[in-house]
């Protein structure tokens, strides 16, 4: 409430000392939340209202199907009041701000659409002058400000064209889709075929691909899974051959199902350059190409194989040195070291003990994903090795806490406790715990006078 309040104030032209430092921090709270909060709408946010079941929170420079940067959004806006039409956004933003103040919001949505109905018309004409000279679409390009300027205007176009068609398909759809075979499927495809219709898009001036597309993307976001899409095209040419179901008009969703399997790709290497866990994004990435491979026949060579094939690699080459180099990092750290070389009282980093965990239980996850992902191999030779390693090692590591010192004791006890952290995904929780139970018995004989220690038993 004191959001919206303080936003009335500014859209009115008070300007109180300190609000926008209020609001800057009331946001941040808001956005911290688990509750949206309503706020009060410019004529910026009513402008793009159509694009947001479109928008990605990716870099602007991704490529994916039908999709928009919501970074590349504020450039667009300031590119179009700045360059483009300045006078209308000026006056018609005066107006929306106005109806928004009175609460006139079908005011407010009437004057957005003709400043949409006008923007359409001017990039349009843009993007013509540029035509095929390169000069010409770079100066646009660093007009608008964004990597892929010339593919987000004709993004920006697509979509208001067909804004009120991809409105109106929307509200047909279930809002989630819990099954997606055929029974379900069928029904989509007439809906399909009368939205994309000559008739349907006569007014629109947009092209049947491009609404095609775009409802595609709208079926994606309320399946279960992005990767069921594809069974659109499959089930229409009632096979897997590949020539059949390129022979379809429904084979655009096997490139978007693509597409966004390769952006996975893209997320998955940022995530493992940062260091954090990746193995949802795995399991995603795994269940899209062996989909694609149930649903299409990709033995034989095409486009789609070819694509599978470079998603495949791709994540193989990412994945293989961090799977390869795992095991030695284990051995590293529970390897027996003598009493000369360790500090009274030191202990393993945690840091460096918590990063080695999550890569021996990465290493377990890899093995249910890795023939989709070409990971076999490499899984198979890190997985021996590091079952060899943990069942080794941890006996040598028992056996010098049984009979360490006050000095080397702490340390031992951090090398014993951190092979039962790594054993648990390897050898699962009972045999953990038993290595556990077995630890404290060794800290026990450990802290005992050296008359009462017994030999350990074989």
């Amino acid at each position: 409430m004191l959001v919206q309040q303080l936003e009335r104030s500014l859209l009115g032209g008070e300007e109180g000392a300190g609000n926008d430092l209020v609001l800057q921090e009331l946001r941040r709270a808001i956005r911290s939340d688990v509750h949206e909060v309503p706020r009060i709408g410019d004529a910026a946010r009513l402008f793009f209202a159509p694009f947001e079941p479109f928008l990605i929170d990716g870099p602007a420079d991704h490529k994916r199907i039908g999709r928009i940067a919501r970074v590349s959004l504020e450039p667009i806006w300031a590119w179009i009041g700045r360059d483009l039409i300045p006078a209308e956004v000026k006056a018609l933003g005066d107006d929306v701000h106005r109806a928004l103040l009175a609460d006139d919001h079908n005011r407010a949505n009437q004057l957005v659409r003709t400043l949409q109905d006008r923007s359409i018309r001017r990039i349009r004409d843009a993007v013509a002058e540029a035509g095929s000279d390169e000069k010409s679409r770079r100066r646009l390009a660093v007009q608008v400000g964004t990597p892929r300027a010339i593919e987000d205007l004709d993004t920006i176009v697509s979509i208001l064209s067909l804004r009120e068609v991809l409105a109106d398909f929307g509200k047909r759809l279930p809002s989630q889709f819990r099954t997606f075979e055929r029974e379900q499927i069928e029904p989509l495809w007439v809906l399909l075929d009368a939205t994309t219709s000559p008739s349907a898009l006569e007014r629109t001036g947009a092209r049947k691909t491009d609404a095609f597309a775009y409802c595609l993307i709208l079926v994606m976001n309320r399946l279960a899974a992005p990767w069921q899409l594809v069974r659109v095209a499959s089930r229409a040419a009632d096979g897997d051959d590949t020539a059949r179901i390129a022979d379809t008009p429904y084979a655009a969703a096997v490139g978007i199902v693509l597409g966004e399997a390769e952006n996975m790709v893209g997320e998955l290497r940022t995530e493992v350059k940062a260091g954090r866990p990746v193995v949802s994004m795995l399991k995603n990435i795994h269940d899209s190409a062996r989909e694609l491979r149930s649903e299409i026949n990709m033995s034989f060579d095409s486009p789609w194989s070819r694509q599978l094939a470079a998603i495949r690699n791709d994540v193989s080459a990412l994945l293989k040195s961090e799977i390869e180099t795992t095991p030695g990092s284990v051995r590293r750290l529970l390897r027996p070291r003598p009493n000369k070389e360790i500090a009274p009282g030191s202990q393993l980093d945690p840091l460096d003990v918590e990063q080695t965990e999550a890569r021996v239980a990465f290493i377990c996850a890899c093995r249910h994903y890795a023939a989709e992902l070409a990971l076999s191999e490499a899984t198979m030779r890190a997985h021996s090795e590091l079952t060899h390693i943990l069942d080794t090692g941890t006996k040598i590591l028992l056996e010098s806490l049984r009979q360490a010192g006050n000095d080397d004791r702490p340390f031992r006890l951090s090398q014993l406790e951190a092979g039962i952290r790594f054993c648990r995904p390897v050898f699962g929780a009972e045999y953990a715990g038993t290595l556990a139970k077995a630890a404290e018995v060794a800290v026990l004989a450990a802290a005992a006078p050296p008359a009462e220690r017994k030999p350990a038993r074989a």
